[in-house]
């Protein structure tokens, strides 16, 4: 099912298709989506809206990406207050059916951690979410490069980067949530095969109790699932990170979590949104946890459809 694009800004002539019986969600939340003020996505937040309506997802929040590398594509892509304004007057449009939320997701370098906090600290947002992205310029962003790089490295050489600078970002404290854990492993598996969970045990084990400890939220990423997605570089076929990962965060302590789609087309929104609720809820979680711009506050997830949800039915 997709919207006929574009979107008018009237919410009730939306022109979006009824959903069948398979489509409806019934769902809670997909906290991330990104809106054409992303360089890389091209959905208006209308779009968004009127699928959220028409599938029932009751809340949405828009999470475009800012960078702080001056040569990275969402350095200057939509400045604060344009992308405050975008979602704002969405949300006044949709008048709560769905609830839209103004977000970001930050992409997290070390060397700019002070310019992140400064942002963070002058520009109030309903939610952030905190991720590690592959540069442009990094060896494995390019087919040409990648295979040459990765043949001479280990899988745990490969990525000992990534997952150093993902504790970083949990360690910062900036963020609401730390998104798509693992999805290191996208750009990786070509070369170097799977990162299977039982080798790289004791590299989850440190990042989980780091969330733990840093109090924030564990995201259950379903882009992952889009395996016919991703050009050159697929993504693996299941959730950044994987249901096991998401129980062993849960035995380790861990209290919040929350799931996203990341959908950057209209065809991908909330696409297996449904197996990270079924996750999410296998693990024995019963809440998620998000923020609407105060303090984080549970989300309940025991009613209606969620019933099949809980009891691990993806359908």
């Amino acid at each position: 099912m997709s919207a006929s694009s574009p979107v008018p800004n009237d919410p009730e002539a939306a022109p979006v298709a009824q959903p069948g019986p398979d489509e409806l969600l019934d769902l809670p939340l997909d906290a991330h989506l990104h809106s054409d003020l992303s360089p890389d996505a091209d959905v208006p937040i209308d779009a968004y809206a009127a699928l959220a309506r028409a599938r029932g997802v009751a809340e949405v929040a828009i999470t475009d990406h800012l960078d702080f590398s001056p040569e990275a594509p969402a350095f200057a892509f939509a400045d604060y207050d344009r992308r405050l304004r975008s979602v704002r007057e969405a949300a006044e449009r949709w008048a709560g059916r769905p609830a839209i939320r103004f977000g970001v997701e930050v992409t997290y370098e070390r060397r700019h951690e002070t310019a992140i906090r400064e942002h963070l600290a002058g520009h109030p947002y309903d939610y952030v979410i905190g991720s590690v992205h592959l540069a442009r310029d990094h060896p494995l962003a390019s087919p040409a490069t990648a295979a040459a790089w990765c043949r001479t490295r280990s899988l745990r050489e490969a990525t000992a980067w990534y997952w150093d600078e993902v504790e970083a970002s949990i360690r910062s404290s900036l963020f609401d949530t730390i998104g798509h854990l693992d999805v290191i492993k996208r750009w990786t598996t070509p070369y170097l095969g799977p990162i299977e969970v039982e080798d790289h045990a004791d590299i989850y084990e440190r990042l989980l109790v780091a969330i733990v400890e840093a109090g924030a939220a564990l995201e259950v990423n379903s882009s992952g699932l889009r395996s016919a997605q991703g050009g050159p570089f697929p993504h693996p076929g299941e959730l950044y990170p994987p249901a096991e990962i998401v129980a062993r965060f849960r035995a380790l302590g861990g209290q919040r979590v929350v799931p996203g789609s990341d959908a950057h087309r209209i065809t991908s929104f909330a696409a297996g949104l449904r197996a990270a609720y079924v996750a999410i809820g296998a693990a024995g979680f019963r809440a998620l946890t998000f923020r609407r711009g105060e303090a984080p506050l549970a989300v309940e997830l025991a009613e209606g459809a969620m019933a099949a949800v809980l009891q691990g039915s993806p359908a």
